[in-house]
């Protein structure tokens, strides 16, 4: 575990360790209950991967990463959260691919972890197997965090975990977006919150028909 957190604390990436933290607990557990993959949507440079391929690791299962490399609105130049470093020279656009495939390569997680290089409705559209732990932590429009959702919250197995980072309860503390999947995970009835670290929210899928 020392050497995930350092590594991790190396990445380049936003989420901060007492989230990161309660991410990797929620993913050893539902690693070591259920068995199958853990999949997160928005992949970023790798940071959050690192926790995941680590606790699937452990379990003999999978860690799986959907992004487009393209990086989210707020990473786009004249934003925010916008890294110069991560544009490619070549076609002037965002591309955390080679950087995340580094990451992931020096903490020696790759063979526990399958990249998918694609947009998340799309990659949700063609995904069957059910999964152990859904992490969404990708676009913050509500367009990106409903599409989602509705994309991969079914696939959630019975007794699973669906985690949610960016939950901004107040406006005034960030993008409602995320918050707004956050709810209507709860009013589903078949998602129950079981922990809270920050912004990091960890539901429980319990027996019954998601309707998104």
């Amino acid at each position: 575990m020392t050497d995930v957190l350092a590594a991790f604390e190396a990445a380049k990436g936003f989420m901060p360790l007492d989230e990161g933290l309660a991410l990797y607990a929620a993913a050893r557990q539902a690693a070591a209950v259920l068995g199958l993959p853990l999949l997160e949507v928005g992949t970023y440079c790798g940071r959050s991967t690192l926790l995941l391929a680590d606790a699937a690791a452990g379990a003999g299962t999978v860690a799986v990463t959907v992004d487009h490399h393209r990086g989210s609105e707020e990473q786009q130049p004249g934003w925010e959260y916008h890294d110069p470093t991560l544009v490619d020279p070549q076609t002037g656009r965002i591309d955390t691919l080679p950087v995340f495939r580094r990451t992931v390569y020096e903490a020696g997680l790759e063979e526990h972890v399958i990249a998918v290089v694609g947009r998340s409705p799309q990659v949700a559209k063609v995904w069957r197997q059910p999964l152990g732990l859904v992490f969404i932590d990708g676009g913050h429009t509500d367009e990106h965090a409903s599409g989602d959702y509705q994309g991969w919250a079914p696939l959630v197995a019975e007794g699973g975990l669906l985690v949610i980072h960016d939950v901004f309860p107040d406006p005034a503390d960030g993008g409602q977006a995320p918050y707004r999947i956050h709810q209507r995970a709860l009013s589903s009835g078949v998602f129950t919150e079981v922990a809270v670290e920050g912004s990091l929210r960890v539901l429980r899928r319990s027996a019954g028909e998601l309707v998104v």
